[in-house]
């Protein structure tokens, strides 16, 4: 059987920070038969500012390849127009597509927590650390089931999650 791995960006979600501040996420859905994937289909959300951060982190890991360009950030860019939010969607997948068909970008835990986790990006580097009591792989496969999230409710997770504690150095049950 021939290897494939699929992505696709979709689904933009306006989202309300507080009072003045707004922002879109988009989910990210990636099917896959290859060896690099630990999960062979998951779907996470992320915003352009935590593309931002993929790209410079992939940056700074493969100094010698020319990495693929994030659509523009635009000062003027509004949640409301339709064309802007599904272009930055279609330059937001074109991202992605050419970084994961480049293998040497596939070495790097935080595109896979990235692409594979929901946890949020300080989490993701404090796991790519190794300063977790979990691997990344781990954080991969407990994200599906709910355990390592965003999300605040502990009770809804199993005994053995772990929350990040921001000013510690590791996740703590």
């Amino acid at each position: 059987m021939q290897e494939f791995i699929s992505i696709s960006v979709r689904d933009p979600r306006i989202l309300k920070d507080d009072l003045w501040h707004t922002h879109v996420d988009y989910e990210i859905c990636l099917d896959t038969n290859s060896m690099c994937f630990r999960k062979k289909t998951s779907c996470v959300r992320r915003r352009y500012s935590e593309f931002v951060w993929l790209r410079h982190c992939l940056e700074q890991n493969a100094l010698i390849i020319l990495l693929p360009k994030l659509p523009p950030r635009t000062f003027f860019f509004s949640l409301r127009n339709t064309d802007q939010v599904l272009q930055r969607m279609r330059g937001l997948q074109e991202f992605l597509e050419s970084v994961v068909h480049t293998p040497l970008l596939l070495s790097d835990s935080r595109l896979h927590l990235f692409l594979q986790s929901d946890l949020s990006i300080t989490e993701i580097e404090v796991c790519a650390l190794g300063k977790t009591r979990y691997t990344v792989a781990e954080a991969i496969h407990r994200s599906s089931s709910g355990c390592i999230s965003r999300l605040e409710d502990k009770a809804s997770c199993d005994s053995d999650c772990e929350r990040y504690k921001p000013g510690r150095d590791e996740y703590e049950p």
